[in-house]
């Protein structure tokens, strides 16, 4: 129990990198200010470029790219797990998936010896259950852990399907070729869950008849009970169980009425895509992206550069967008240090998963080396870190 305890805070305090070793020098990429970023690297379907930067004063976004065996067991599936974990509150949830959402994973596949849409249900299920135990250990000692959480964006690409798995309001883009023309177009692939979109506030409203006040216009922005954007999450648990909103939770995250129902759902929205030949490349980012650019704007930055360093472009790009809504030089918004630069844009977290076409084709049951990368921001003392939780 205890070598667990000291191998969990290891993982979160030291630098995110390759823990596996397995990607040569390069393995835990490069660091540049605030901005982390690996140019290119190898899946078991092709090409993928990472980047990460950091806006608040601790990292909220985590993220990893996993390729080769998708089980506990070494015989298969294979395969490449992508994953985007988008918190808000503070960085404890977003840490926790991004430690233990790909083993809840594994396990899973491994007993149903397959990958389907009800293994990543399970996962994300499991996780779910294990950061609540997580909560109830920790809320004598830390009750504002209850009002942490994270968005959760999943891709997996087994025997030639893609899955797409979200909670939230990240968002996966695939590139996709249109032969006649030769253009290549945004294909949106995930389900967002946040306030801001009408059919959300309208499942909102269908769940909760009873609560006119579930959907609140605050400053001009939709929230639900007017605290949060998104209205699907892991942890958030003071929107989930009575038990945690009450004191000594902070006054703001508590409800004036008692808790009836969970407000807030861990059921991710999953959909399921046949990978063909015109598919290009997938875009996973954290809605820091999305926030300064479209779609297509993003895939076109995509399309007309070399595959390597990708991931930085968009990066860069958004970054440019923030800096001119406020009217000032992209060179100027880099000296800005990380929790005033939060003020400018959020955390932004970039995977671009390329396709290629004939090693999407190839069967699950082809053994290659496993491909390990989180995607980090600027290394910190480890004074000045938030303490991970505690595995139960």
């Amino acid at each position: 129990m205890l070598s667990q305890l000291i191998n969990f805070l290891r993982a979160c305090f030291r630098p995110r990198s390759d823990q596996n070793g397995q990607l040569g020098s390069d393995s835990g990429g490069k660091q540049d200010g605030l901005l982390w970023y690996k140019d290119t690297g190898q899946h078991f379907h092709g090409e993928f470029s990472m980047a990460v930067v950091q806006a608040n004063n601790l990292l909220e976004d985590q993220s990893q790219v996993e390729s080769g065996c998708l089980s506990t067991h070494d015989s298969g599936p294979f395969g490449t797990f992508v994953g985007v974990y988008d918190g808000h509150g503070g960085p404890e949830t977003s840490r926790y998936v991004n430690e233990y959402l790909f083993q809840h994973f594994k396990r899973f596949t491994c007993e149903q010896q397959s990958m389907s849409v009800e293994v990543i249900r399970k996962a994300f299920q499991a996780t779910e259950e294990g950061f609540l135990s997580l909560v109830t250990k920790q809320w004598p000692i830390k009750p504002q852990i209850a009002a942490v959480g994270s968005c959760c964006l999943v891709g997996v690409i087994c025997n030639g399907t893609l899955y797409i798995a979200n909670l939230g309001d990240s968002r996966a883009v695939m590139g996709r070729l249109v032969k006649a023309t030769g253009d290549v177009l945004a294909m949106q692939l995930s389900e967002e869950h946040n306030a801001a979109i009408e059919s959300v506030r309208r499942e909102l409203h269908s769940l909760h008849p009873d609560d006119s006040q579930i959907v609140v216009l605050k400053h001009n922005v939709w929230r639900v009970k007017g605290l949060i954007q998104i209205s699907k999450s892991i942890g958030d648990v003071y929107l989930k169980k009575a038990e945690f909103n009450r004191e000594p939770l902070f006054a703001k995250f508590r409800l004036r009425e008692p808790l009836k129902r969970p407000i807030l759902s861990a059921e991710p929205s999953i959909s399921v895509h046949q990978l063909e030949s015109h598919d290009q490349f997938v875009i996973f980012a954290s809605d820091g992206l999305w926030e300064h650019l479209s779609n297509q704007e993003a895939v076109d930055i995509v399309q007309k550069h070399p595959h390597n360093g990708s991931a930085r472009r968009l990066v860069k790009a958004a970054l440019q967008e923030a800096a001119k809504k406020r009217e000032m030089r992209f060179s100027d918004l880099k000296k800005i240090d990380r929790g005033v630069r939060r003020h400018f844009h959020d955390d932004i977290t970039v995977v671009v998963v390329f396709l290629d076409s004939n090693l999407v084709s190839r069967a699950s049951s082809v053994k290659i080396p496993n491909v390990s990368v989180k995607g980090g921001g600027i290394n910190l003392p480890s004074n000045t870190l938030v303490p991970c939780i505690t595995p139960t």
